[in-house]
């Protein structure tokens, strides 16, 4: 899967989406360190362990480096920003129940939202996934040449 590029001096506004959301008691906000391993064990329940040790490194940014999503107080979703590499974008993950709500773009824009705020003029996705979502919502483009990456010869378990 290709890198993508996200210009952040061009991004949509997020307010309309999280105020939509907190009418059906959904809130989007950053994670704080007590939450750490209830975070990690909700990503570890849902997806991958390359994705809980990405979602670890989030907690030692200060300020944390990781959104969650909280249906009536319980967690429904995620996202990091700079947990693999800087300025890299991810991973991010909703439960399955949640989906289709708009938590993923409202949490994709509040990680965007905060590396502008951070000083950067562009963020990259690595590896994306959802191609065509990261284009409609963001005007991501591919980086060509960017398959494998940042994770060419990555340690993985047999």
């Amino acid at each position: 899967m290709s890198d993508m590029l996200v210009k952040l001096y061009d991004l949509p506004e997020q307010e309309s989406g999280l105020k939509k959301l907190e009418e059906s008691s959904i809130v989007i906000r950053r994670a704080i360190a007590p939450e750490k391993q209830l975070v990690l064990d909700w990503v570890r329940s849902h997806f991958s362990q390359a994705w809980v040790d990405e979602c670890d490194v989030a907690f030692a940014r200060q300020p944390v480096s990781c959104y969650i999503a909280l249906e009536h107080g319980k967690m429904i979703g995620f996202a990091c920003y700079e947990s693999t590499c800087r300025n890299f974008f991810g991973p991010t993950g909703v439960g399955s129940e949640a989906r289709g709500k708009g938590v993923g773009t409202a949490l994709l824009l509040a990680c965007m939202h905060a590396m502008k705020a951070d000083g950067y003029a562009y963020a990259i996705i690595g590896s994306a996934g959802p191609v065509d979502f990261y284009a409609q919502t963001l005007g991501a483009v591919k980086i060509e040449n960017s398959t494998p990456g940042i994770y060419k010869g990555m340690l993985r378990a047999d």
